[in-house]
Order: structure tokens, then C-alpha cells, then sequence
């Protein structure tokens, strides 16, 4: 029996599912929109990485955030300098700016957007806290170093040390390790890299005050192959937190598609979640290919950034890095539909899924999903036994057609549920061309 209460539900692993008859999980891969930043300041470069973005209403003036370690080795508009950490904002998510934040200096100037020169701009990577007891001065946190140190800022701007000996000393660190604060677990959580047997993977461990930190623990991938996960890019999913969503960047440092290029290997990123912060679905499948552009088939492309920003009741964006060690070197943003990772998909012959038995909060049931202009949706509420309730049946439901976010189920007698919450039922629903995201009572 699982209570889902009135959260939302993503299909995005096999949790509420107990059997299906012609549908199939399916994974959605992201569009590639525009070049959100090109890295050609001085203070950037051909080996900018380590991306984080996330949507700050507390910061109205430019409320999308975006920090980058700040990084030049090759060719290209900016000379070879040491790693730093760089800023951009933006008010919608699509242009971006750099200001001048007169912070640090840089070739003798103080005219650009850095706002980290110390020890840790390899890797510098902030948070929002969003723990209600959070120092106002200590708002901002960010991990950075190896081992890693913790900064605390009251603005995301101004960064100092919030002691001088390190908070995380078991790992490799040599990789972007980010934190976050959860609040259903009210604990700090770190992923950060580490090598076992010679690959690359993830461990993670917990904090109460994000100095203190528990002994770092391996995730578990089930049956999934091993394969080299250069980055992470965990994160509660904003919209459903008990789900953590990750994007690592999978690296074949055998393989090579340009054969001049300096050096071997190729990425691109996959797709995981997770229900406790440990065990991990990871499809095997690319969440994001390199595409037709031959520079994101060079070494360390393709990487995701920490955050998945909300555009609007309808999108979702992403940020990937492009032409890493290239002088193009930039992040771009992707999109993707609210909740639309993942589906259960039917094609024209149709199908079904039934979910194992559930108790929920609410009045009326929403769904997510999309149809073709001949597809369809319906939905039947059973008891605990599999029967259709009465006046719940697939009979009662009317064709569902159409693309919505945040559509209400009604059946013949109307659409509230609010006599059968509290009591263990199954969500039966039959598809046709269509998809489901994500479905709550509420």
C-alpha cells in the first residue's frame, strides 16, 4: 500500500506501477534551444565548466541565476588563467548578462563577473538554502575544493570561508560535488565523485549544518552497467522534492570521433532518479546525445547542469555545456515539458497500466499527458479487490484527447473522488497514442 496523499506522481521508474499491457516507459530527450552564455570573456575560456542554475524569486532583478567555473587553456578569446568561479543572470532564462560586479580583480580590472578567486574556483558550486532555520548571512552555500571546503554568502555575490579546515575529506572530489537542503528529510545532502575500481561514480552523505558531514555511502545502480559518470547533477525535482533527479554526464574515454583531436573520449548524459537518495533507476538509454555538431563529440561535452529551472506552467529548462576546449565554448539551453522526462507510452494499438493499491488526499484526480489528434485517455478508479468502483468505471470516463499540464479526470457523474480518499484503490488507465506524465489528487 502506498499513500500518496495529494503529492505529485512522476512515471519516471516503475514505484506505482503493478502491471502493463501494451504501453511501455518511455524516456523523452530534451530540445536544444538557444546559446544561453558564450564563454568568450577574459575571465572565461575554452575550459569553462561545471555549471550550476537555479531560479532565485528572492533576487527580483534578475531572478535566474547561473554560476561556472571560469577557465582558459587553448585558443581563444581569453588567455590561460587560473580557475575562478563566474557569474550570469538573467529575467527570464534565455538571455543572459554578465554583469559587472567590481567583486575581484582580473588583469587589473574589477570590471567583470567573478565571484570567486580563492582556492576551490576548479569546482566552485553554490546553493540556494532553503532551510527555514538558515543564517540570513549564511543564505547562500556553496561546496568547492578537494577536499571540500564550505562558503556561505548573504547575496550569492560576496563569498568567505565558513571555517578554514574541510567539511568533506573522503573522496576524489575532482569533478563538480554540489549540496542541497531537502526539506522532507530536513537534511543537508552532498553527491560528490569518487573512484571505485578505476571508474568513475557517485557517493553521498548528510549534513544537519552543512559543516558536520556523515561518512560518504556509494549509490546503488541495481542491474545498470557499470559505466564512468564524470558528473552528477543530482536534485529534488521542485515540483515533486521526494523524487531526486540526476543528469551525470557518461564518459567513454576509449572511444574518438575526430581523429585529430588532441584527445580521446566521448559523453554524453543520462538520465536517473531515485525514491531515498541512495538506490538509483538509471536508464541506460542517452537522456541527451551529442547530436550532428562534430565539437560536442570531443571530450567532456554534453554536461548538464546542476538545477532544473521552471520557465513556465508548461516548460522546464536545462542548461548543457557545448565545444568544451573549443574557442566556441558555451552553455545552452535545453527544454522540456513540465514533468516530461519520462511517459507511459501507448502507440495506435493501445494499452493499459494499473497501479499497485494506493490511499491519496483530495477531491478530483489531474493527469499530465498528451494525445495524438486520433489518441486517447481514460481512466478508471478500482477497489483495493481490481474492480471498477461504481460510477469510476472505464465506461464512465468520456474520451480524454488533447495536451495539458494540469487536466482534471471527470467521469459521467462529475469529477469528485473525495468519498473514496483514505480508502486503498487502483488507478487503472487505457491509452491510445498517448502519453502520461504525471497524475495527483488534490
Amino acid at each position: 500500500m502506498i499513500d500518496i496523499g495529494s503529492r505529485l506522481e512522476l512515471f519516471v521508474d516503475d514505484y506505482l506501477i503493478e502491471s502493463i499491457n501494451g504501453v511501455a516507459l518511455r524516456l523523452h530527450e530534451p530540445v536544444r534551444r538557444e546559446v544561453a552564455v558564450t564563454l568568450d570573456a577574459p575571465w572565461e575560456g575554452d575550459t569553462s565548466h561545471y555549471i550550476t542554475v537555479f531560479k532565485d524569486d528572492d533576487w527580483p532583478q534578475a531572478p535566474y541565476r547561473m554560476y561556472y567555473r571560469g577557465s582558459a587553456e587553448g585558443p581563444g578569446p581569453a588567455k590561460p588563467h587560473a580557475d575562478l568561479a563566474a557569474y550570469a543572470e538573467s529575467q527570464d532564462g534565455i538571455t543572459w548578462s554578465k554583469p559587472h560586479l567590481g567583486i575581484h580583480k582580473f588583469g587589473g580590472s574589477r570590471q567583470n563577473a567573478i565571484v570567486w578567486m580563492e582556492p576551490g574556483g576548479h569546482n566552485f558550486t553554490p546553493l540556494k538554502d532553503t532551510n527555514p532555520k538558515a543564517n540570513p548571512d549564511e543564505r547562500y552555500k556553496a561546496l568547492a575544493g578537494g577536499p571540500l571546503f564550505a562558503l556561505a554568502s548573504p547575496d550569492g555575490l560576496h563569498w568567505k570561508m565558513m571555517q578554514q579546515e574541510p567539511v568533506i575529506t573522503e573522496g576524489a572530489f575532482d569533478s563538480q560535488n554540489l549540496a542541497f537542503y531537502d526539506p522532507l528529510r530536513k537534511l543537508y545532502v552532498c553527491y560528490l565523485r569518487d573512484f571505485r575500481g578505476g571508474v568513475r561514480l557517485i557517493r553521498t552523505c548528510t549534513s544537519q549544518d552543512f559543516i558536520h558531514w556523515t561518512k560518504p555511502k556509494w549509490l546503488s545502480f541495481g542491474k545498470a552497467p557499470k559505466e564512468q559518470l564524470y558528473t552528477n547533477s543530482i536534485t529534488p525535482y521542485f515540483r515533486a522534492p521526494h523524487i531526486y533527479m540526476g543528469f551525470p554526464k557518461r564518459f567513454m574515454p576509449e572511444r574518438k570521433v575526430v581523429a585529430d583531436y588532441k584527445e580521446p573520449g566521448v559523453s554524453d548524459a543520462v538520465f536517473m532518479t531515485s525514491r531515498d537518495g541512495l538506490r538509483f533507476h538509471r536508464w541506460p538509454e542517452a537522456f541527451l546525445r551529442p547530436g550532428p555538431d562534430i565539437e560536442n563529440w570531443t571530450d567532456r561535452n554534453n554536461h548538464i547542469a546542476y538545477g532544473i529551472v521552471p520557465m513556465s506552467a508548461e516548460e522546464i529548462s536545462l542548461y548543457a555545456l557545448e565545444h568544451y576546449q573549443h574557442p566556441t565554448n558555451r552553455i545552452r539551453r535545453l527544454s522540456l515539458r513540465t514533468d516530461g522526462f519520462v511517459s507511459v507510452h501507448a502507440d495506435a494499438a493501445g494499452g493499459e497500466m494499473v497501479t499497485r493499491p494506493l490511499t491519496f488526499a483530495g477531491r478530483e484526480l489531474v493527469i499530465n499527458y498528451s494525445t495524438s489528434g486520433a489518441g486517447s485517455l481514460r481512466a478508471e478508479i478500482q477497489g483495493e479487490d481490481g474492480r471498477a468502483i461504481r460510477g469510476f468505471a472505464l465506461a464512465d470516463c468520456p474520451e480524454i484527447y488533447g495536451d495539458q499540464i494540469d487536466q482534471v479526470v471527470a467521469w459521467k457523474g462529475g469529477s469528485d473522488v473525495s468519498a473514496l480518499q483514505g480508502k486503498p484503490v487502483r488507478l487503472r488507465f487505457r491509452l491510445k497514442d498517448a502519453d502520461l506524465y504525471s497524475v495527483r489528487f488534490r
